[in-house]
């Protein structure tokens, strides 16, 4: 006897790009989520993260690595200076800045990088889904070397 589930048909793979979209996307808001409670975003973590591997960075090198324009990475760097996160430590007219992280910054960053362990745990652990565990593992070894 055949149902109406079993008369249709599979749904085929989508396409490598709306898969890895797809998933990206669940991703971005997992961490937003457990970034939350922190009062940041993917988007400011990721300031955060380049801030902190690169001190005294340039708000031109910062957008270059972020993806954004040289005027929203001084719209973000502001707010994150305004919380006491990062500081400039060459803001004078005419001059470079150098862009670093506080004391309460690289707290912050910790806590940040510990929500995002948690993550990590829940979406490619050994309790994920078999699949993403997969894609986990993949991208772990196609990027073991760089790190």
């Amino acid at each position: 006897m055949s149902t109406e589930n079993d008369s249709r048909p599979a749904t085929p793979v989508s396409s490598t790009s709306i898969v890895v979209l797809t998933l990206a996307r669940r991703i971005e808001t997992e961490l937003n989520a457990a970034l939350a409670p922190l009062d940041l975003t993917v988007s400011r973590l990721g300031l955060l993260g380049h801030i902190s591997a690169m001190p005294g960075v340039s708000f031109s090198d910062l957008a270059r690595m972020s993806g954004i324009t040289v005027q929203s990475v001084h719209g973000a760097v502001k707010a994150l200076a305004g919380a006491g996160l990062v500081r400039d430590t060459t803001a004078r007219a005419g001059s470079a800045s150098a862009i670093e992280l506080t004391a309460d910054g690289a707290r912050l960053l910790r806590a940040a990088r510990a929500a995002v362990q948690e993550v990590d745990e829940r979406m490619f652990g050994p309790a994920a889904d078999p699949i993403q565990r997969q894609v986990g593992d993949a991208v772990r070894a196609a990027f073991a070397g760089l790190a």
